[in-house]
């Protein structure tokens, strides 16, 4: 059975710096996305970056130049490096993993796997 689970949240101050991960347990796909989605209070689940196995990352245009994806293998986890955080980012943060290379990048309906969430809080 797959599992995903989040470490890394809490809280920050306005500009700071916090890296997320997601453990993936009994996730061996070769052709994969795994991604990084969140949802703040009283808004929709948007979807943040996204890291396919054919080694291309995408970012969605509010965290372009703040936030990097990366994924390691080895230990089969998914991180996201956030940086000069703001108080719009925060929100729940999910990881979620596909079977398959998704054409819908930051489509939810894309992701059949998803964790329990993680908490971040950015004060200003």
């Amino acid at each position: 059975q797959v599992r995903l689970v989040e470490s890394g949240g809490g809280s920050v101050q306005s500009g700071g710096s916090l890296r997320l991960s997601c453990a993936a347990s009994g996730y061996t796909y070769v052709n994969y996305c795994m991604a990084w989605f969140r949802q703040a209070p009283g808004k929709e689940r948007e979807g943040v970056s996204v890291f396919c196995s054919d080694g291309r990352t995408y970012y969605t245009d509010s965290v372009k130049g703040r936030f990097a994806i990366s994924r390691d293998n080895a230990k089969n986890t998914l991180d996201l490096q956030m940086n000069s955080l703001k108080s719009e980012d925060t929100a729940i943060y999910y990881c979620a993993a596909s079977e398959y290379i998704v054409g819908r990048k930051f489509r939810e309906e894309e992701y059949n796997i998803w964790g329990q969430g993680i908490q971040v809080i950015v004060s200003s």
